[in-house]
């Protein structure tokens, strides 16, 4: 797919969990609308095969999302190879095996918190300093169907797409004055390696709820991601993209 009229040449975009699914799908259509994308953590063995296929404008970095010290040495190395970060694309998450309230650990829940929700607002608060004096910028988090409705059993991943939904708003809210545009996407179930997790009963029971009876695809997640990403919608901040096939109606 052609992404012409979505231009980010000379753009700086980071894609956290851009390695392989939707993160993977989202950095190829960046780097085909103009952008340099850095692929921040995520696999390095398929990052590096990535950005090898892309081109000598994109970076492979490694990256922990819940790390302080991580987000200011990606920063930093970014700003001296490529500039400043003008695109953020929070997308890394994780969704661990469920199991209901009573029987999951702290350490379980304090996972997803970690890495979907501390994660989020690690990479908001490094980019929101320099995209606020460069007056422009544009920042989107991956949410999910999961922060739209409860799902038995998924306690730690909801919860964190719930929190997502409400920072994207407030970062929205806070930045805009500032020329810094925040959204959100918030993926159905789609056909990635994350939902690998979940029985396939449940799998084909939520397929069967969606009114377009499939699963989506990354490539369908990564036009959404693009949409927002690029200076096509300028009056678009605070947004939901809901991708989900009508799973949420």
């Amino acid at each position: 797919m052609s992404n012409a009229t979505h231009e980010l040449t000379g753009d700086v975009a980071v894609v956290t969990g851009g390695s392989r699914g939707i993160g993977a799908a989202v950095v190829t259509a960046l780097a085909e609308a103009g952008a340099s994308v850095v692929v921040a953590g995520g696999s390095e063995k398929h990052g590096r095969a990535l950005v090898d296929e892309l081109g000598p404008a994109h970076r492979y970095l490694p990256h922990d999302v819940s790390s302080e010290q991580s987000w200011d040495e990606l920063t930093a190395s970014v700003r001296t190879e490529l500039g400043e970060i003008t695109l953020l694309v929070n997308n890394a998450g994780i969704l661990d095996p469920g199991h209901d309230i009573s029987e999951t650990s702290v350490e379980n829940f304090d996972r997803h918190y970690r890495v979907n929700q501390l994660g989020v607002f690690l990479g908001m608060r490094a980019v929101a300093g320099p995209m606020k004096q460069a007056g422009e910028g544009s920042i989107v988090n991956l949410s999910s169907i999961g922060g739209h409705r409860g799902y038995a059993n998924q306690i730690g991943y909801s919860t964190t797409k719930w929190a997502v939904r409400g920072m994207t708003k407030c970062a929205a809210v806070e930045l805009g004055p500032h020329g810094v545009r925040v959204n959100s996407v918030a993926p159905g179930f789609i056909s990635t390696t994350m939902i690998d997790v979940m029985p396939g009963s449940q799998i084909d029971a939520v397929t069967a709820a969606t009114p377009l009876r499939r699963r989506g695809t990354a490539e369908e997640i990564s036009r959404a991601v693009l949409f927002l990403a690029a200076r096509d919608c300028p009056f678009m901040t605070g947004a939901e993209l809901v991708v989900d096939g009508g799973l949420a109606l």
